[in-house]
């Protein structure tokens, strides 16, 4: 059965490659970025790339036209998109956290926000987080914005989970450990992840289809490394 599925942070690394999974089994995908462009270079009928950036409230507008005109109902939201700061805690400003939370945190809770009205009950909401925000997990120094928005929305999701149990849809959360993307290699450029950025898609695509029917307001550590 075709869904409709919205996916953030889809120019490069994971969110890219998740557009084409969707796509190439024949699902209707809206692919937000900032830079629209790479996901607009491949000529399916089935994929609508707008340009749209988690800090400006405008652009929630754009979604919100496209999804009440074109669709009607979303089946699938992946919050994937993310912003990384590595720089000594110390050196760190109030606008520093200010941005990475701004995208991190308050671009997720807004876009899910204006998308929950096109949403049925067995629809899904999976956010991706970092084995950074998790409690007891390793922590890199450098990354106190990102790895502490990350923990925000895990809580965030447990939170909307309990909020909409009896309505739907369903909020899930994915940790993820090391994934060879270009966000990864910006962190830390000497490190060789052992998971691919298709290979991470993948299986977040099977979670999206599938893991409402299992989990609903859960926290999965997607990780192959031990903390």
């Amino acid at each position: 059965m075709t869904k409709n599925v919205i996916i953030t942070g889809t120019s490069r690394g994971i969110g890219f490659e998740l557009v084409h999974l969707f796509a190439n089994q024949g699902h209707n995908v809206l692919a937000l970025s900032r830079n629209a462009q790479p996901a607009n270079n491949l000529h399916f009928e089935n994929i609508t790339s707008l340009s749209f950036d988690l800090c400006n409230l405008e652009d929630y507008k754009k979604v919100e036209t496209f999804v009440s005109k074109e669709w009607n109902q979303v089946d699938i939201l992946i919050n994937n998109a993310g912003t990384l700061l590595n720089k000594p805690f110390a050196e760190s400003t109030f606008e520093d956290f200010e941005q990475v939370y701004k995208t991190n945190v308050f671009g997720v809770s807004e876009l899910t926000r204006v998308v929950l009205p096109y949403m049925k009950s067995d629809s899904h909401v999976v956010t991706i987080s970092s084995m950074g925000g998790i409690q007891g997990s390793v922590k890199f120094p450098g990354l106190a914005a990102y790895s502490s928005s990350k923990g925000a929305v895990i809580t965030l999701t447990e939170l909307l989970a309990e909020e909409y149990k009896e309505s739907g849809p369903q909020f899930n959360v994915l940790a993820l450990g090391a994934v060879q993307t270009e966000m990864l290699k910006q962190a830390f450029p000497d490190f060789q992840a052992p998971t691919t950025a298709l290979e991470m898609a993948e299986y977040i695509f099977d979670f999206s289809l599938n893991g409402n029917k299992y989990y609903n307001g859960k926290l999965l550590q997607v990780s192959n490394s031990t903390p």
